[in-house]
């Protein structure tokens, strides 16, 4: 079966994306190779414009839309870091954004997102089903659905960042990417295999949000409840459709991870490296530190996802010890 899309895909979106998306910094840490037993190289994303690797796949897609199409706007639902990349590209080209977000979405997202412009419309997680709710809009607007995942661009544009981490450093022999939807692992997946087949890609969910793992060992995708972790941008019920079936053909296995230990990270690369992370930024490293990723990766890739953190919630890392 052929991939949706290619490693073609992939360099075509980071030629769209140059001088307009962040080339983001790696960070090391010898502290952290010790504990690890291995050298990690953080792909720092959480540096990347609106805080997260989101705004690479919403300005491929959106970059690719007609005038006409850019001028009637676009539409999409997130629980934050989707939708700050959608408001600020949506900006830079001119359109006009509407966004559905859970009414429990960290507020410091909310107010991003519409510090970049974007008209926001709420929704009850528990309840609303949020793709319709955005199709719905959409079709009352005339508008484009960007999806947070389920998109050929979308997919290509976050892959971007694998392909940059593995420019920049030499001999990576593993990938570890945070799994939500798949969009991130998908597109990160094919530009590894791009550079080097040889590369195991290694996904992370946290343990109550572990749909993409329980669907790989079912064989097909699989609907979970609604998860409860601190890594919103991580709760999901569903794999995406389109990336299921890249995860499936290209991802070695997935690990998970307690907010527990999604916690630690946070406040292990706080004082440390001098990073803020938000926690599904830091569940690649949780991985890392709890032991999870197998022996054979010993030049470790990170693709640490976003940095959109609350700050009540990164001040009650240090009430709880």
């Amino acid at each position: 079966m052929t991939d949706i899309i290619s490693f073609n895909d992939v360099l075509s979106a980071r030629d769209r994306l140059h001088g307009i998306a962040h080339t983001t910094p790696v960070a090391t840490s010898r502290t952290l190779d010790a504990r690890t037993r291995r050298a990690l190289f953080l792909k720092c994303e959480n540096l990347q414009r609106g805080g997260a690797f989101k705004f690479r796949g919403a300005y491929n897609l959106i970059s690719r839309l007609t005038d006409d199409a850019r001028r009637r706007g676009v539409v999409a639902y997130s629980s934050g870091n989707h939708a700050q990349g959608v408001a600020l590209a949506a900006r830079l080209l001119e359109t006009p954004a509407i966004i559905c977000m859970p009414s429990d979405a960290p507020a410091v997202k909310v107010e991003a997102t519409r510090g970049y412009g974007a008209e926001i419309v709420f929704y009850d997680r528990m309840r609303d089903d949020r793709a319709a709710l955005a199709q719905r809009i959409a079709t009352e607007h005339g508008a484009t659905l960007v999806p947070p995942y389920d998109h050929p661009h979308i997919m290509a544009g976050q892959g971007t960042a694998a392909l940059e981490l593995l420019e920049q450093v030499d001999g990576i022999d593993t990938l570890v990417v945070p799994v939500g939807g798949g969009g991130l692992i998908s597109g990160c997946a094919i530009a590894a295999h791009g550079v080097n087949p040889a590369i195991q890609v290694i996904g992370v969910e946290p343990e109550d949000a572990d749909d993409t793992r329980r669907s790989l060992e079912a064989g097909t995708r699989i609907t979970i409840p609604p998860p409860t972790t601190i890594a919103d941008g991580l709760r999901v019920t569903t794999p995406g459709a389109l990336t299921f079936p890249i995860v499936q053909r290209h991802v070695a296995q997935i690990v998970t991870v307690s907010d527990d230990e999604i916690r630690e990270a946070i406040r292990f690369v706080m004082l440390r490296m001098k990073l803020v992370v938000e926690p599904s930024g830091a569940a690649g490293i949780a991985a890392a530190l709890a032991g999870r990723l197998p022996d054979s990766a010993q030049r470790v890739g990170i693709i640490v996802c976003g940095g959109n953190i609350d700050p009540p919630l990164l001040a009650s890392l240090w009430e709880e010890r």
